[in-house]
């Protein structure tokens, strides 16, 4: 049976979401969001520009087309209810509802949760629904602490003081910031990795574990990100892990999904390997970006062969990935995060990379007088898989040292020898004290 997959969502995500789509024997894309993705664009059938969270609109285009499923990217999307929309209308969506996206919209259901459910690698918390009382606990307690906004920030909103703050910093940043909820808990010290699993019917298929770099600049300097770049190794575990720690984490992550009854989609655990084992940083209820664009590069698996078992009520198919590694890296316009400068020329050449057999994807662009060009996001990505990390950094590096980057700019370690192996000694050097 032929399917028409409606996706939802514009960014580097979304188009890697679409390419595995599109890849697929049976299947006719369309595609909806607020921006304008050429990449995501030229594989669609049709194309219509609809805000993430406009929810009748979103429904209205895909009844127009005939979409028989759905796959949603952002989480802002999921947060409006959209999944719930599509599947009142007869859209299956491959995404949770509202009420068990809270796993990542909500800090504090998301922490009460694993409380109340017994979750391994639950982080000690207090959770204040006054900045003002947030403030005054984070500059009277004694132990170094992560600081979160109650919902969603983009990837932006954590502070941890004893690496990004001080106490003092930290406690300023929440008086100032337009938010009330806040979550406090205790700051854990390790490497942190992300495991992306699909769950639908009761399976839950996990997939090789990555590690995004948040911090804008090289040597994990400067402020957080959407995500700057990220790596995954040949094994299921990065350099710095073990079986057992990638064991440990897969475990949380299936009791997570079976606490949540009825989900359905990606669930995403981001977690910091300690000393004492993975802990979990956050949940997400979706594909990570750029954490994706490493998976599906990967994913041997037709995508819609899942989402139709999903929509069927059947198991899930089981996974099957290419044993290479992957690094992914941002393009994004100077000055990103904090004072991005928009209207920069975007010159790479899609045929160019492709020869180089390294992924193109488009993220937040625009056009001028036919011209591509930066926005105020992230831009495009790059990634190379090859038989080590170091030889798909090196792809990565070499496409974009052919790329004109005037007016954007890269963070140059994510993948790179020098990196990777400060990850191992910082592990063995937790493990000594």
């Amino acid at each position: 049976m032929s399917e028409t997959v409606l996706l939802v969502g514009g960014g580097g995500r979304e188009h890697a979401i679409a390419e595995a789509i599109a890849d697929g024997p049976a299947a006719e894309l369309v595609a909806c969001a607020s921006n304008r993705n050429p990449g995501i664009e030229a594989l669609s059938a049709a194309y219509r520009e609809i805000g993430s969270s406009e929810v009748g609109e979103i429904v209205a285009f895909g009844e127009s087309v005939g979409a028989t499923l759905a796959i949603i990217g952002p989480e802002s999307a999921l947060a409006a209810g959209v999944a719930d929309a599509l599947d009142a209308a007869g859209i299956y969506a491959f995404g949770p509802p509202a009420a068990l996206a809270r796993i990542e919209t909500d800090k504090r259901f998301q922490r009460e949760f694993m409380a109340a459910e017994s979750i391994a690698g639950t982080a000690a918390f207090e959770t204040f629904d006054s900045a003002r009382a947030a403030a005054e606990y984070i500059e009277t307690v004694g132990d170094d602490v992560a600081v979160k906004p109650r919902g969603l920030t983009g990837g932006k909103g954590v502070r941890v003081t004893g690496d990004q703050v001080t106490h003092e910093e930290a406690a300023e940043y929440v008086r100032t910031a337009e938010h009330e909820d806040w979550v406090v808990e205790e700051r854990l010290v390790g490497e942190e990795f992300t495991l992306q699993a699909f769950v639908a019917n009761g399976s839950v298929r996990v997939s090789p574990a990555i590690q995004d770099h948040k911090r804008a600049f090289a040597g994990d300097e400067g402020p957080n990100t959407g995500g700057m770049g990220s790596y995954s190794a040949p094994a299921f575990e990065l350099p710095f892990m073990n079986e057992d720690a990638y064991s440990r984490a897969e475990a949380i992550l299936r009791s997570t999904a079976a606490a949540l009854e009825g989900y359905k989609g990606v669930l995403y655990g981001q977690f910091m390997l300690t000393v004492n084992g993975p802990m979990v940083v956050e949940f997400n209820a979706r594909f990570g970006d750029p954490e994706a664009l490493n998976t599906l590069a990967l994913l041997e698996t037709d995508l819609l062969a899942v989402l139709q078992a999903a929509r069927d009520g059947t198991a899930l198919p089981e996974l099957a990935f290419n044993a290479k590694a992957t690094v992914c890296k941002y393009a994004v316009p100077a000055g990103y995060p904090t004072s991005p400068d928009a209207g920069a020329s975007i010159d790479i050449d899609p045929e160019q990379a492709a020869a180089a057999d390294v992924g193109l994807f488009y993220a937040s662009v625009d056009v001028a007088d036919g011209q591509l060009v930066t926005t105020t996001s992230r831009s495009f990505a790059l990634v190379g898989v090859a038989e080590t990390i170091q030889q798909a950094e090196a792809a990565v590096s070499e496409a974009f040292a052919e790329t004109s980057m005037d007016g954007l700019r890269v963070r140059a370690d994510v993948g790179s020898n020098a990196l990777v192996e400060r990850r191992i000694e910082h592990m063995e050097r937790l493990r000594r004290r």
